[in-house]
């Protein structure tokens, strides 16, 4: 591959909520759910992103978060899957699809979220990463990343691949794609059958619509576990059968078929081809079990039901606060919301931020004059002792939170558990991300050198440097303590 294989489309997060049914409810004959377990996972082309990234490729996905828990957490998971997120603005909600389930069967679906706002303006660093890919898959769920102008342009000009996996809501593809992959029934919607029309026929003649609609190169009609019907510039479709017995729960089986193909064609290999191997890896993925038995084991993780009344959908790691502080994931989304409505600056800066000391005063000061909210992501007690080691962190992080919060400079505090505060920044957003000048040091004073200019990139954000105070170090500061305290 000479590029990423870029994923643009929309983002849902999906939770499988696991009970068990013995009763029915008293005042409406309906079963009562008692809920075991749930799990939040990416759905829509989050999910073809994990996928993706899931078979060693370096995975770009372009979609829109909102400023809400599920964004945040959406922003978690797909960090933890090994894909760029690449975000759009989303006004509104996250939106959500919930599914209940009792002895692997979806008793109801409940959705959440409301109808879906305009997504914001790609960067330019999103437009190149369309234009530098080695294919392009547009997983569209009818949501408005698909219909955005500025991306459209983008895809009608790259010669990356395009594979177009449509929704009846969503826009047209593209003119000039290189397969199309819908599903049977989505084919119904689109193009009007014939009545009496065989299956075959229906989907031949659905299919061969679509491509001269959208003048695309060919349409692959996926057929569930009968596999899927390829029709190009040929008058003879190509029926493409599954390998074996494909049964089983299929859900996000048709984004593990546009995933694969759109892998396969990035690798070189013709369109025929493609389809043949994105059948036989989605009928693996059926037969092996579908999503649950898929995902990787970070997203997919047994959980015991939450408490009444606990908050939902929060990322990991995140403090859980009481109403009314400065700290967690809702105090952010509010202010984020407060601040970009009357279209303010939002800064953010980063760190452990063991023991507080004027250093990091300075900084939080110097960070706060910068715009008109300055948010701070605190790594977690567990993310500080990975960095740090065992002995790390000295205060909790509830500790942390609580004193920076209390800082006039700060408005919110976010807590994070991984590594880097790459995820939840790509939730935040911020339009400049401050470090203390210590991070200059030895290499120049260019900030674009700071580990997280890249990801400010991805939506046009910057970063920089203010001065340090010196002598003041966290690390330094316990060496000296423990010193005075062995005399």
């Amino acid at each position: 591959m000479r590029g990423p294989v870029v994923v643009l489309g929309d983002t849902l997060l999906d939770r499988d909520v696991e009970g068990v049914v013995n009763r029915l409810c008293p005042d409406s004959p309906v079963p009562v759910l008692d809920e075991t377990s749930a799990v939040d996972r990416p759905g829509g082309a989050g999910l073809a992103a994990v996928f993706a990234a899931a078979q060693g490729a370096e995975v770009v996905l372009v979609t829109a978060l909102a400023d809400d828990a599920g964004g945040a957490r959406l922003s978690a998971l797909l960090a933890a899957a090994g894909v760029q997120v690449y975000p759009l603005a989303l006004p509104g909600a996250t939106p959500e699809k919930i599914r209940l389930r009792a002895r692997g069967r979806v008793l109801l679906r409940h959705d959440r979220g409301g109808a879906s706002g305009e997504p914001g303006q790609p960067s330019d660093e999103v437009l190149r990463a369309i234009g530098s890919a080695s294919a392009v898959l547009v997983s569209d769920y009818g949501r408005g990343v698909a219909r955005q102008p500025a991306l459209r342009d983008a895809l009608a000009a790259t010669r990356a691949p395009v594979v177009w996996d449509p929704h009846p809501r969503g826009p047209a593809a593209v003119p000039g794609v290189h397969l199309a992959t819908p599903n049977e029934s989505e084919v119904r919607e689109l193009v009007p059958a014939v009545p009496g029309a065989s299956r075959l026929a229906t989907a031949s003649r659905g299919a061969q619509g679509l491509r001269r609609r959208w003048r695309a190169g060919a349409v692959a009609v996926t057929l569930g576990g009968d596999g899927a019907l390829l029709c190009h510039a040929g008058s003879t479709p190509l029926v493409v059968p599954t390998p074996g017995s494909a049964e089983g729960d299929t859900c996000g089986a048709g984004d593990r078929f546009a995933a694969a193909a759109s892998l396969a064609l990035a690798e070189g290999a013709l369109v025929s081809e493609a389809v043949q191997a994105a059948v036989a890896e989605a009928s693996r993925f059926v037969a092996g079990g579908g999503v649950a038995a898929a995902l990787p084991a970070d997203l997919a993780p047994a959980r015991s039901a939450p408490a009444r009344n606990a908050p939902r959908a929060l990322p990991r790691g995140v403090a859980v606060s009481p109403a009314g502080d400065r700290v967690g994931v809702a105090a952010v989304a509010t202010l984020l919301q407060e601040v970009r409505a009357a279209g303010g600056t939002v800064v953010a800066t980063g760190g452990c931020f063991d023991l507080l000391h004027a250093g990091h005063v300075a900084t939080l000061q110097a960070a706060r004059q910068l715009g008109d909210c300055l948010i701070v992501c605190l790594n977690s007690d567990a993310s500080v002792a990975g960095l740090k080691g065992p002995e790390r962190p000295v205060m909790s992080e509830g500790d942390r939170s609580r004193v920076l919060s209390a800082l006039s400079c700060v408005d919110a505090v976010l807590v994070f558990d991984e590594p880097t505060p790459d995820a939840a920044l790509s939730w935040v957003r911020p339009d400049v991300w401050v470090k203390g000048g210590d991070y200059a040091t030895g290499g120049g004073d260019d900030a674009t050198t700071l580990p997280e200019a890249e990801v400010l990139r991805r939506w046009g954000g910057n970063t920089v440097v203010v001065p340090y105070l010196d002598g003041r170090s966290t690390t330094d500061m316990i060496v000296r303590t423990l010193a005075e305290r062995t005399r």
